[in-house]
């Protein structure tokens, strides 16, 4: 039942904001005609492939280790340090900007450029004021520890999780 709960809203969260609202901002047909790809497009696909596998890793941790969703009404119930998560805080917001860059560059839109950037700075203010706090209260010293290993938004050293 988890594993459906969490295909269920990775429709709904990541398929809105990667499929649904970009489509709806390239209705004004200022989206290049993909009849000859350019290396830009070819390069946005690239994007878009690897920011679909970290999205769908990540929500396999979350289901897996962390026994949850990345819905906030059903958040795992574990601390996922590991997989992606060793390297970067935020891995799965990370495949995300990569999906809408890719798509901006697959169909060369300077408006889904636009709405990429907007995306990352409200989910910055999310996680900074909402997610890390919750977090932090929910997971304690061992969030903080973790925190102080593993960098926000760009990967670093890797998580030495302690046994």
């Amino acid at each position: 039942m988890l594993f459906l709960k969490s295909v269920f809203f990775l429709i709904i969260v990541p398929g809105t904001v990667t499929l649904v609202i970009p489509y709806f901002i390239l209705l004004d047909g200022s989206a290049v005609n993909l009849g000859h790809w350019a290396a830009q497009q070819w390069l946005g696909s690239i994007a878009i492939l690897l920011g679909a596998a970290i999205l769908l890793r990540c929500v396999w941790d979350f289901a897996s280790v962390g026994r949850g969703t990345l819905a906030p009404i059903d958040p795992p119930k574990e601390l996922v340090v590991g997989g992606l998560y060793r390297y970067v805080r935020n891995p799965m917001y990370v495949g995300v900007l990569l999906l809408l860059l890719g798509e901006a560059a697959l169909f060369q839109s300077a408006a889904l450029v636009r709405y990429a950037t907007g995306w990352l700075v409200v989910i910055h203010l999310v996680v900074v004021f909402y997610e890390e706090p919750v977090l932090r209260h929910r997971f304690g010293e061992s969030y903080d520890r973790y925190c102080l290993s593993v960098r926000r938004w760009l990967p670093g050293k890797q998580f030495e999780q302690a046994d």
